[in-house]
């Protein structure tokens, strides 16, 4: 289901833009989640590089801070 919102996310050009980058955070918060190592979490600055590596979108602190909050509960 998330992939579907994030692909949705990225070619529809009418989903109103704090919606859309909220549905990139948390796609970039589950890749980072996947891509970590080891018995740490991955952190913001995980999030915001690949929300800018993987779907070109710049997201700030505080929205993948809520992306990686939300993928706990």
């Amino acid at each position: 289901m998330l992939w579907r919102l994030v692909l949705t996310a990225l070619g529809d050009e009418t989903l109103d833009e704090d919606r859309r980058l909220a549905i990139l955070a948390r796609g970039a918060a589950e890749l980072a989640a996947r891509r970590t190592c080891g018995g740490e979490g991955p952190t913001v600055d995980d999030v915001v590089r690949l929300a800018f590596e993987e779907f070109a979108v710049v997201i700030d602190a505080a929205q993948a801070r809520t992306a990686l909050l939300g993928r706990v509960r």
